[in-house]
């Protein structure tokens, strides 16, 4: 099969999605490794942040909440301890919003993502005490041990995790940028001195990569301020961090929306299918490998990886994203309608609409079904579906859709390679 080629997302929301991504699935650095070795008191806490963070990222909420809450009190003076809670907070309020999977990162839907109701005030504040004070205690041992690289580490971690929240929560373009820089030039630094600890990659590869892809104005002036950029540079440094027991989920996650973008769609599928692996009980990821596999151009896997993961969402009996039976839906209707299985496609599709969906899904919905009407010969149908579709995706600012509803607008749809 060839691989699907989908619009390429651009601009400022695009660098969000990013920053925001790696950091939804624990660009947070879960247990760094330490410059020295930890005592008995030491590991116990490492190994209670661990398990907060693989609760999280098996969308155990509640496991972590526990977990990440027993941290705080075994180290209320360890800012890991407070940026874990902050982190574990940080993915809950992102999920509640429905804003966790890959399309919403993509530049497509970005605009439903920024616009999406503000969090809850308590779970707000929480983050933000949580957070102030990880960065408070990261500082605080920099001040009094300037050369302490786990102590810049893990203060160039809280001011990543600051400058997400504050990009793809509250809309703070500016003080996002703030906490950015900072967190770019502290995991810089800790590269620069011990290139070993490959982790803090996952900041400045993310970030080199980001500059990378700004227009010109903008990416002049990262780098008047001190910002690296370099597409491969910021690329090589996440595959490196990928390698490390500490920063492989963030790390893998930042790689599969950067492979991706960049359509290296057999690489993206390679990188989801290793989350889906290490995580089997987040079904989010093995959403991911179905999506991977149909931009991948392999839509029989495409097919078999979602009937089995809706499976197992019907038997799972955690919160679910709001709409999320309906993207499933979605994605394997448009994986039955490469494969020219029809019938199926259709059945799959109208029962989607008919599960209140996102209203970007419900667009891409109706442009499936305008495809299954090119295919049947009938062009006035599938042209009124267009058209319905169109509305849809304009309205929240779907690129990605829209440009492939024009494209079938102007001609046929066609299955691929014929």
């Amino acid at each position: 099969m060839t691989a699907v080629s989908w619009p390429r997302p651009a601009g400022s929301r695009w660098a969000i999605a990013l920053c925001t991504m790696w950091l939804w699935s624990g660009a947070f650095a879960a247990v760094a490794a330490q410059s020295q070795t930890p005592s008995v008191g030491q590991r116990s806490l490492d190994a209670t942040i661990q398990q907060a963070y693989d609760a999280a990222y098996n969308l155990e909420q509640d496991v972590a909440l526990v977990a990440a809450r027993k941290a705080v009190a075994a180290g209320p003076n360890d800012s890991r301890a407070h940026r874990v809670l902050a982190a574990v907070l940080y993915i809950g309020i992102l999920f509640d919003r429905g804003t966790v999977t890959l399309d919403h990162f993509l530049g497509g839907v970005t605009k439903a993502a920024l616009g999406a109701p503000p969090p809850p005030p308590a779970a707000d504040a929480e983050f933000k005490r949580e957070l102030a004070r990880a960065i408070e205690l990261a500082e605080e041992s920099l001040r009094t041990k300037p050369n302490d690289l786990d102590a810049r580490f893990d203060a160039g971690s809280a001011y990543a995790l600051q400058a997400s929240y504050t990009a793809s929560i509250e809309g703070s373009m500016t003080s996002a940028f703030r906490s950015a820089k900072r967190a770019y030039d502290a995991q810089e630094i800790v590269l620069e001195r011990d290139p070993a600890r490959a982790s803090a990659g996952v900041v400045v590869g993310t970030y080199r990569y980001v500059v990378s892809g700004l227009a010109a104005p903008a990416r002049m002036f990262a780098y008047m301020v001190g910002f690296g950029g370099g597409k491969e540079k910021g690329i090589s440094l996440l595959q490196a961090a990928a390698q490390q027991r500490d920063a492989r989920v963030e790390a893998r996650t930042a790689l599969l929306l950067i492979f991706t973008r960049e359509q290296r769609y057999a690489d993206a599928l390679r990188v989801a299918r290793e989350l889906e692996t290490d995580f089997p009980r987040n079904r989010l990821f093995t959403l991911e490998v179905g999506s991977s596999a149909l931009r991948a151009g392999q839509f029989a896997e495409a097919d078999v990886v979602l009937t089995r993961g809706l499976a197992a969402f019907d038997r799972d009996p955690r919160p679910k994203l709001a709409g999320e039976r309906a993207l499933w839906l979605y994605k394997r209707g448009a994986s039955r309608v490469r494969m020219n299985r029809l019938d199926e496609a259709r059945v799959d599709l109208d029962t989607a609409l008919a599960q209140s969906p996102p209203t970007w899904v419900r667009g891409r919905i109706l442009m499936e079904l305008g495809k299954i009407a090119d295919l049947g010969g009938k062009r006035a149908d599938a042209l009124a579906a267009y058209k319905q579709a169109r509305a849809v995706a304009v309205s929240v600012e779907d690129s990605i859709g829209i440009a492939a509803i024009d494209q079938w607008v102007r001609r046929p749809y066609t299955l691929p390679g014929k």
